[in-house]
């Protein structure tokens, strides 16, 4: 894959090199990759590396760990869109004997299934998968150590057992369904489960000097659904641009909107530092920006995809080290100095071609109670709710063809909106889920439960 270095102003690229420079310097990392996607393509590529005359390129492969996680989730998404299964049920429906069957398929691509962090047993990543052939021993005699969809407990198990379910639907390995639903009409011909080369090696960089121990690049078996894949910055971008646009050859907008929504109940240390888990995908404040995407690490090697949808900006940073640079950072400062550089050019504003008469009625200020909002109707169809001033309750609402309307975000999701008219025809309020929204605060002329004070509005005195 060829990259315009051009896309980008000669600041933003140098910016971007020196934010990787002290990366892999500060982080003593081996070596270093990155690229920047933006529109849907790869705008800009950068490496640094310990070996001279020598620069990883966007076609050189690195493992990337629990990104593969992502991956995997496309494949379970995949299957409910078809209706193979439904997020609801329980493992055991499709998957039975496993000792985990009572979590949910959602509740394992969100972890809070209530399995163990890890498979029993000696370290998973650095032994040979050989040693655990079959799912009870990635899963060992007490898989559940928690109550299913209580708690986010993240967990390499949870990912096992939705690797199985993909074979047990498919039936075909994990790594051929995956080659030839996801990779190959994405067009990801440097990724894999076992290493093509050019690829790095991993190593371990000694946390008290200035030296290197080679790690092994162990495959993992049945644990390749949560962390086996190899990969580059070039597939990597590809794949970021998917994440954002979605590819109705794989998976759709919508159901990759759906992976990237809140699914876990946060921790408390998860809710003070921004962090959020989806259906395969994490989510991260970095300061007034949302990120979304997923980390990897395996012995060797540490990698992160992240992107902001709202700036259209994507970043991949791959290093073959065991620890050392905050990749999760480095990325969010990639995306942050591109949408801050050179900020997204919104689309020409453009009217509507027909509007309903009966829905711009809608549209304008209502009162729920003494609470001023505004109803607008947006270029895409939808409603969108939200307070005049201040804080509040907000959503957007797609219409069901019948009059009344969905909730899509927040108090409102899945709520239901609806017109009450008069006899008439005359638009009285809104009912949106028995609270009722009215064109002046307490209307007279409206339905109010409770009733109006006949008395009206009055000062003190």
């Amino acid at each position: 894959m060829t990259t315009s270095q051009e896309e980008l102003l000669p600041a933003t690229r140098r910016a971007l090199l020196h934010r990787i420079a002290v990366a892999q310097a500060e982080g003593r990392a081996p070596s270093l990759v990155a690229a920047v996607v933006r529109d849907g393509r790869a705008v800009w590529h950068g490496s640094r590396t310990s070996v001279d005359g020598h620069a990883p390129d966007e076609n050189v492969q690195y493992r990337i760990g629990s990104i593969t996680k992502t991956f995997t989730a496309v494949l379970v998404l995949r299957l409910r869109d078809e209706g193979a299964l439904d997020l609801g049920d329980p493992l055991e429906k499709h998957l039975p004997g496993t000792g985990a069957g009572e979590a949910t398929v959602a509740e394992l691509l969100a972890h809070t299934g209530g399995l163990a962090a890890e498979a029993p047993g000696p370290w998973w990543e650095r032994t040979p998968g050989s040693l655990r052939p079959a799912l009870t021993d990635v899963l060992g005699e007490r898989p559940l150590l928690h109550t299913a969809g209580r708690r986010f407990h993240y967990s390499n198990p949870g990912y096992t057992l939705l690797g199985a379910l993909v074979e047990e639907l498919r039936g075909a390995p994990w790594e051929e369904v995956l080659r030839r639903e996801v990779l190959e009409p994405l067009g990801l011909h440097r990724t894999s489960a076992h290493p093509q080369a050019p690829h790095a090696g991993g190593w371990a960089v000694h946390p008290w000097a200035d030296v290197m121990l080679s790690e092994p690049a162990e495959d993992l078996g049945r644990m390749a659904p949560a962390g086996q894949l190899w990969s580059t910055t070039g597939d990597l971008a590809r794949f970021a641009a998917f994440l954002v646009q979605g590819d109705d050859r794989v998976l759709s907008a919508e159901s990759l909107r759906e992976m990237r929504t809140p699914a876990a109940p946060p921790e408390a240390a998860d809710v003070a530092a921004g962090y959020a888990y989806g259906l395969g995908l994490e989510m991260r404040r970095s300061g007034e920006r949302l990120l979304v995407g997923h980390t990897g690490s395996l012995p060797g090697f540490l990698a992160c995809l992240t992107f902001s949808v709202e700036d259209d900006v994507a970043a991949v940073v791959l290093a073959n080290c065991t620890s050392g640079p905050l990749l999760s950072a480095v990325g969010a400062d990639l995306v942050r100095i591109v949408a801050e550089a050179e900020p997204r050019i919104p689309e020409p504003w453009i009217p509507l071609k027909d509007i309903d008469p009966s829905v711009l009625e809608l549209a304008g200020q209502w009162d729920w109670g003494t609470q001023a909002f505004a109803l607008r109707l947006t270029a895409d169809g939808f409603l969108s709710l939200g307070p005049l001033a201040g804080g509040g309750r907000r959503s957007r609402f797609r219409a069901n063809g019948d009059g009344t309307w969905t909730g899509l975000e927040g108090y409102y999701a899945g709520e239901q909106l609806w017109a009450v008219r008069r006899p008439d025809g005359s638009l009285s309020h809104l009912d949106l889920g028995s609270f009722v929204f009215t064109r002046q605060p307490y209307d007279e002329g409206a339905t109010v439960p409770g009733g109006v004070d006949p008395e009206g509005w009055r000062g003190i005195g």
